[in-house]
């Protein structure tokens, strides 16, 4: 499965260490949908690049778009295509025989409240040691398909490509546009 992830990225960390595509950003977790920093960190990663610059954007919707939103603790922004193997077992989370089976409704996944969906992932994470991560829709167009992988699941991620994004790039005017954003 192919995978993007949009994060702070130095391109002279190695393949695991700070700021690298294949972090698992613990110590900077504990408000995201699936944080349980104390138990595991985890990775979140979308099907199609725009959907993860979507989330990185998000929160300067109604800013004109610039160099300085792509930019994270003085590093810019890289856009890495992962491939998570097929051997990955990820919990679906848009599947209705599973959330019956779990005695959840999709309201209760899609939420905003982390108190509700913090405990969710816990417990998935706890109850099935082999699960590797989740998978939902985004919470900004349902077609796009989130997937959060945890720290355990690293050795099944591989890193195809990774570029720094800049305003030109195709993920980056497609979530601008997405927000409405003014540009230049």
């Amino acid at each position: 499965m192919i995978l993007y992830r949009c994060f702070a990225w130095n391109p002279r960390a190695d393949a695991d260490q700070p700021d690298s595509p294949l972090w698992f950003p613990r110590m900077f977790q504990g408000e995201g949908r699936h944080d349980n920093p104390d138990v595991y960190g985890c990775m979140y990663l979308a099907d199609r690049p725009v959907s993860c610059v979507v989330e990185q954007l998000a929160r300067f919707r109604s800013q004109k778009l610039a160099p300085s939103l792509l930019n994270r603790r003085g590093l810019t922004l890289g856009l890495a295509e992962l491939e998570l193997t097929a051997a990955a077992r990820i919990l679906d989370l848009d599947d209705p025989a599973f959330l019956s089976r779990q005695h959840l409704r999709p309201s209760s996944v899609a939420t905003r409240e982390r108190a509700v969906t913090q405990p969710q992932a816990l417990k998935f994470y706890t109850e099935d040691p082999r699960a590797a991560g989740l998978s939902w829709w985004s919470a900004y167009e349902a077609l796009w398909t989130n997937v959060t992988v945890f720290d355990r699941g690293a050795a099944l991620l591989r890193v195809r490509s990774v570029h720094a994004l800049t305003l030109d790039d195709p993920a980056v005017t497609d979530a601008a546009r997405f927000f409405e954003m003014r540009t230049a």
